[in-house]
């Protein structure tokens, strides 16, 4: 295969490199790069039949867009380790839901019953890697004051038992991989006496909702707020946003 692959490439090397030594040295590797995908190309349009013993898995690539625990550095690794083992007992909070209700009450009603004192995530776009950090790590400290809710409503809850020790560790191993860790604040006695009071009310249901609710969109955060340190941890993401120069910059 490698050798029809390099028949086939033969003709079209040589117009690529001469084509590149007129450009700058820093558009090289950029070039090379385009000339031996579009020999690959190339083989793969003129001999099929060389690619049909190819596995599936490397004919397609991974489609999933997330990089394994094992790509981040070792410091990034230990925070999604840590982040996992948070969310784990998260998962099975719709089947305890569904099993407390009979049914009678759809888990997608939750989302209504959201307050405005719940975190939100970590935008995508127009944010530093350092405030995503700092939203994500102060946003796991205010869900920490809102599980007092939780546990007020089911002291016996085993989501809230395995989920409540893990929440500290996380967010400290967050500040770890921050530049200024200290700007992360814990709500004040008086900030954490004022979430609370929002969320409580003199009816049963509504309690338990919120209770539910606060359970519910903890899992959201905590599974948007991982894929979000993913992003900005392992080599892929790092590598795009520097170790490539623009185009630009070589002229």
């Amino acid at each position: 295969d490698f050798l029809l692959v390099g028949s086939l490439c033969g003709a079209a090397l040589p117009l690529f490199s001469s084509f590149v030594s007129a450009l700058p040295p820093c558009a090289e590797p950029r070039l090379l790069s385009a000339a031996v995908l579009l020999c690959a190309f190339a083989a793969g349009a003129a001999a099929p039949a060389a690619l049909t013993g190819a596995p599936l898995d490397l004919l397609a690539g991974d489609a999933s867009g997330e990089e394994s625990v094992e790509e981040a550095p070792p410091l990034a690794s230990n925070v999604l380790r840590t982040w996992e083992r948070v969310i784990e007992p998260t998962k099975r909070h719709q089947k305890e839901f569904e099993e407390e209700f009979h049914g009678n009450v759809d888990y997608i009603l939750l989302d209504s019953h959201k307050q405005a004192s719940f975190p939100v995530k970590c935008p995508m776009s127009n944010y530093s890697k350092e405030a995503c950090l700092q939203r994500l790590a102060q946003g796991l400290l205010v869900y920490s004051v809102l599980l007092k809710q939780v546990e007020k409503e089911y002291p016996d809850n085993s989501i809230l038992r395995e989920l409540k020790p893990g929440i500290p560790l996380l967010v400290a191993q967050i500040k770890e991989t921050m530049k200024r860790g200290e700007r992360v604040s814990a709500p004040s006695s008086s900030q954490e006496e004022q979430l609370l009071k929002q969320l409580d009310s003199p009816d049963t249901f509504q309690r338990r909702m919120t209770a539910h609710s606060i359970l519910s969109h903890l899992r959201f955060f905590l599974i948007d707020g991982k894929r979000a340190f993913r992003k900005w941890e392992t080599p892929r993401r790092q590598k795009d946003r520097g170790l490539t120069p623009p185009l630009d910059k070589c002229i």
